[in-house]
Order: structure tokens, then C-alpha cells, then sequence
């Protein structure tokens, strides 16, 4: 079903240069789009591929509003790339399938468990005994949702996620393991969106803790008792510890790594791949990771490293013979 371009720009503002009884057909890349798409430009280094693009409209900043107009129609926005999501939003409500809300046949809502009436419980989903599940949250497939687990309003939990498995917790006793019964829950806040086959575990005696708007990719690992600050995003393959305190409004690259008991400030921003190890107290942009290189140099580059140490020490030593 297509969407008048006028219509769009009634629904979310902007201000179009162009016809607006064109119908748009898809959203698409600049690259790909067709004379019946509309696309974006978010970043000034793709103003060559704008000029190429066959799109019937792109969505720009006021800065590139000019370059824009050269080669066609567009919608001028103060934020683009915040516009054009929303234009997704909107183009998902249009095309929206009946029938969303509800629990799915297949799945297995246990009658001590509480599903809000607008909620939305996906095929082979299992949400276990005194969890609960607010209103507008969406369960794709074969979402598990453990004992006493707690979802809030407008979330999306993807296929496969897992809430309140039990955490990784064990004693050990004469060479063996000895199971610490992990007793607490998982509280996700409300406007979360959790990726395919994300974990979270429950925790060993308070709760593992999400709170409102955080954003997790697929293959994600949270351990037990960790707690998660507000729009906090974390891209996929990152694994979080137990007992460690997140702050609000940071990000981690993918694959970033981080170890258990440590305290993370609002505001940080870890790189892809790195290995957090300790606490950060303050906001800023941190990396930890032995840049790629080829792999005789690389060799020869991390056999210097091993020796650093040696080397500092008989540097000192040598400052200290030489000093007056």
C-alpha cells in the first residue's frame, strides 16, 4: 500500500519541495531507490550518492537542502535521520497486519501469570509463573519469560530472548561445584527492545534490573544482579558480567566485554571489542584493544609488549643512576 508524500508530511512535519500527491511505494537507500521510493540523507559525505539517487524524495538537513533540490524532490528536516525513522514507524502502523494483540494458540501463559489485554505474545512463547507482562509489549516467537519476571509497558522482546534464567552462581566444595539457588528475578522498565537470542539472567537474591528505553541486540549475555541505566545500547555479542552497575545513556560497540562487580558511569561510550576491566567514574569515550594489523607484525608487536614491563623497570633503574 503506498503513502501519499503530502500525507507523510501532515503526519510528521518537515517542510517538502516537491509534489505532494507523488506516491511513495517503499523507503529505500539512496543507492537502490526506485522513482516511486523515498529515502534519506543523514551524513554530508553521501552527497554523491544523493545527485545518482532515483528516489522520487530524500528527506535532508537544512544544510543540504540545495544540493537536494538540483537533482529533485525532498522534505527538509532539522534531524533527517531522527525524521526518517519516524517515517518508518509511520510506514509500520500503514502496513501493520490485524490481528497483533493477543497470545498466540501455541504458547504457554502459565494462570498465575498476569498478560496486560493489549499485549502481544508470540508462537511458542512461555511466560512462567507470577511474571508479568505490560501493556503494548510485543513477545515475538519462542520468547521465554521466567518465574516472577517483570516486562513492562511498549517493550519489544525479539525471538528467542530469555528473562530470568538462573544466573551463573556456584560454590566450590572439595573439587566440585555446589548450585547457589539463584532466588531473585529480572525487571525490564518500560520502552525496551531486546535482540534475538539475548540472555538475562535472574539474580542471585535482589533482581537483575533493565530500566526505562534501553536497546539490546541480538546475542546479547547479562548476568546475574547487573543493572542496566536508562537508554543505555549495547550492539550484539556484548556480554555483561554479574553485579555490574551500568549508568545511563551509553553505548557499547559490538563484542564489547565486561567484567563482573564494576561500576560504569553515565555518558561512557565503549568501542567495539573491548575489554572493560575495571570501573569508569567518568563519561567520556574509552577503547581497550590491540588494533588488527598483519600478523608478522602483529607478532613481533605483542612479543615487544610482553616485555614492557622489564623494559620500564631498567629504564627507572637507569634514571635513577644518571640523576644528579
Amino acid at each position: 500500500m503506498a503513502l501519499r508524500l503530502g500525507s507523510i508530511v501532515d503526519a510528521l512535519g518537515g517542510e517538502l519541495h516537491g509534489n505532494p500527491d507523488v506516491q511513495i511505494e517503499n523507503i529505500a537507500p539512496l543507492e537502490t531507490a526506485s522513482n516511486a521510493s523515498l529515502s534519506f540523507l543523514s551524513n554530508p559525505k553521501y552527497q554523491q550518492q544523493l545527485a545518482a539517487s532515483q528516489a522520487a524524495c530524500v528527506i535532508v538537513g537544512q544544510t543540504m537542502q540545495e544540493a537536494a533540490l538540483a537533482r529533485g524532490a525532498c522534505i527538509v528536516a532539522a534531524q533527517p535521520y531522527l525524521y526518517f525513522a519516524k517515517v518508518t514507524q509511520l510506514w509500520k502502523r500503514q502496513h501493520a497486519a490485524a490481528g497483533g494483540v493477543g497470545v498466540h494458540p501455541s504458547a504457554v501463559v502459565d494462570a498465575a501469570a498476569f498478560v496486560d489485554p493489549s499485549a502481544s505474545i508470540g508462537a511458542l512463547c512461555v511466560v512462567e509463573r507470577g511474571a508479568r507482562i505490560g501493556a503494548g509489549t510485543v513477545l515475538k516467537s519462542r520468547v521465554t519469560v521466567g518465574e516472577g519476571c517483570i516486562v513492562g509497558e511498549r517493550c519489544i522482546l525479539h525471538s528467542g530472548v530469555v528473562l530470568g534464567a538462573d544466573g551463573f552462581g556456584f560454590a566450590p566444595h572439595d573439587g566440585t561445584w555446589e548450585k547457589i539457588e539463584q532466588l531473585g528475578a529480572v525487571r525490564i522498565g518500560n520502552d525496551v527492545e531486546i535482540g534475538a537470542n539475548t540472555c538475562i539472567d535472574r539474580g542471585a537474591l535482589q533482581d537483575t534490573i533493565i530500566e526505562d528505553g534501553v536497546k539490546l541486540d541480538n546475542l546479547i549475555q547479562i548476568g546475574h544482579n547487573v543493572r542496566i541505566g536508562q537508554h543505555t545500547a549495547m550492539a550484539g555479542c556484548v556480554g555483561v558480567a554479574g553485579s555490574t552497575v551500568i549508568g545511563a545513556h551509553c553505548t557499547f560497540g559490538g563484542a564489547a566485554m565486561v567484567l563482573g562487580h564494576l561500576t560504569i558511569a553515565d555518558h561512557v561510550h565503549i568501542s567495539s571489542a573491548s575489554m572493560v576491566s575495571r570501573s569508569i567514574r567518568r563519561p567520556g569515550h574509552y577503547t581497550g584493544f590491540f588494533p588488527i594489523d598483519d600478523n608478522a607484525v602483529w607478532e613481533k608487536n605483542a612479543a615487544t609488549l610482553k616485555q614492557l614491563y622489564s623494559l620500564r623497570e631498567r629504564l627507572k633503574a637507569l634514571e635513577k643512576k644518571i640523576k644528579p
